[in-house]
């Protein structure tokens, strides 16, 4: 566990969840919390028993993004875009719980996750254009790939504030729930992730990255599923199949 204003992460069972925690800044990320951040990323990824990656704020805002002052100043050690990048190839599925608004990077540290539940109420601002940043390309990239040009485009060069229905209606969120509903809808979610094969789900999210980003190595992703239809996981899966019960992984 990290320390108290930075994120706080919690193992249950087979999923971790990363707690942005400092409130009283919007959960603003200080240079310290993405050292922190791609240590508990790299400490997970290696970690055996886990299925599922959570990440989510406390307070009434997930993030309001880097501190833009440290930004500015040179400072940074490990740079922003290597903590989202680090996220979006983190090896087990994750679900950004967005339990108030997104400011700033958090639109791409959220976007880097491979599924999103929002809440009403919220909304989005990505406010580089009107602050005078030129964003860094990984985080244009991949708003291009998941969302499309025209919505990356009203992102960025417009700056407007977002709705959670539209916010739903372009694709950024996967599901819109009511607050109270946020633990709920994150329970199903990580539950259905964690109960898959897990070599199964590494494989395709890893694949289905690199066909979004044009990197696509065919070769090695046929290579992947050959070794599928003959592993283990395949063998148990077909087993619980016939005999009308969940497969265990």
């Amino acid at each position: 566990m990290t320390a108290a204003s930075g994120p706080v992460l919690t193992l249950e069972g087979p999923r971790a969840t990363i707690r942005l925690n400092r409130p009283g800044q919007h959960n603003r990320l200080e240079p310290a919390d993405l050292d922190a951040l791609m240590a508990l990323l790299d400490d997970l990824a290696a970690h055996p028993a886990l299925r599922v990656l959570v990440l989510t704020g406390t307070g009434p805002s997930f993030c309001s993004g880097f501190d833009l002052k440290a930004l500015a100043a040179g400072t940074v050690s490990v740079g922003f875009d290597r903590v989202v990048d680090r996220l979006e190839d983190f090896p087990l599925p994750t679900i950004a719980a967005l339990q108030g608004s997104v400011y700033g990077g958090a639109t791409d540290l959220a976007l880097a996750c491979d599924f999103r539940i929002g809440v009403t109420g919220m909304k989005l601002v990505m406010p580089a254009g009107r602050l005078g940043i030129q964003y860094y390309p990984s985080g244009l990239e991949r708003a291009v790939a998941r969302l499309g040009l025209g919505t990356a485009k009203r992102l960025f060069l417009l700056a407007e504030p977002v709705t959670a229905a539209d916010l739903l209606g372009m694709g950024y969120l996967d599901r819109l729930v009511e607050p109270d509903q946020l633990t709920g809808a994150v329970d199903e979610i990580a539950g259905l992730l964690a109960s898959n094969a897990p070599n199964a789900v590494r494989g395709m999210k890893q694949t289905l990255n690199a066909i979004a980003r044009g990197t696509l190595d065919r070769a090695a992703a046929q290579a992947a599923y050959q070794a599928s239809t003959r592993s283990d996981e395949l063998a148990e899966g077909l087993k619980a199949f016939a005999e009308k019960r969940k497969p265990i992984y």
